[in-house]
């Protein structure tokens, strides 16, 4: 990654943190906004400021966002609201600003951090997991539309990985027990998604695209 620009949201803590040391460790130079500079609850507000940018990444990574549980008949529409702000609109509006210039200089990798409750079920997951479907969606839809202006997009689905949100979001007894049926016998650790996605938005990788790739400990294989 030597000479690349990566933009990385949610680059603070847990998979975004990692992804920013290890690019930062394969030669990137990498850009992780604060919320105080780039606030992703604020739709419009993302759309120009991607548009102001006046470098465009090589190398674009959304991996923040948020996941307040709730069940289902319980969603506050604010609370809707947010989560799609953060999870899927602003992942779009910086998609729509800066995939049209990479596809102009003919090079750009796009990794999109989904999630494995895209893919599967789980109770007072709705409003996160309806924004992870739809981002995987986009990626697929980025996919085809630039492909052959060298543009690659895939999308990541952590399962359950050793993060801040999974200890959040999770019981202690409700961790032992994943842990004790999953296939890897562990929780993921950030450093093992971060290793992927550096693999796809790498230059090794041109040919992988439109992808949603779980990366979970074979929890979706169950």
């Amino acid at each position: 990654m030597n000479g690349r620009l990566a933009l990385v949201t949610g680059g603070s803590r847990g998979i975004g943190r990692a992804v920013v040391d290890r690019f930062r460790g394969l030669g990137a130079e990498v850009f992780a906004p604060p919320r105080a500079e780039l606030d992703l609850c604020d739709p419009r507000a993302v759309g120009e400021w991607a548009a102001a940018l006046e470098r465009t990444p090589d190398i674009l990574v959304n991996d923040a966002g948020i996941n307040p549980l709730s069940a289902f008949g319980e969603i506050r529409d604010d609370d809707f609201r947010e989560v799609m702000a953060v999870n899927l609109e602003a992942p779009f509006r910086l998609c729509r600003a800066l995939a049209p210039r990479m596809a102009e200089r003919g090079y750009g990798r796009i990794v999109n951090v989904s999630s494995v409750w895209s893919l599967v079920a789980k109770p007072r997951r709705g409003a996160y997991a309806i924004s992870k479907a739809g981002l995987n969606a986009m990626t697929r839809s980025l996919a085809v539309e630039y492909g052959a202006s060298g543009v690659v997009v895939n999308a990541v689905a952590p399962g359950f990985i050793a993060t801040e949100l999974t200890v959040q979001n999770n019981s202690p007894e409700d961790v032992a027990a994943v842990v004790a049926d999953l296939p890897a016998g562990r929780l993921g650790e950030p450093g093992e998604v971060a290793e992927l996605i550096a693999f796809l938005c790498s230059k090794r990788n041109g040919y992988c695209t439109g992808q949603v790739v779980a990366c979970d400990g074979g929890y979706t294989s169950l």
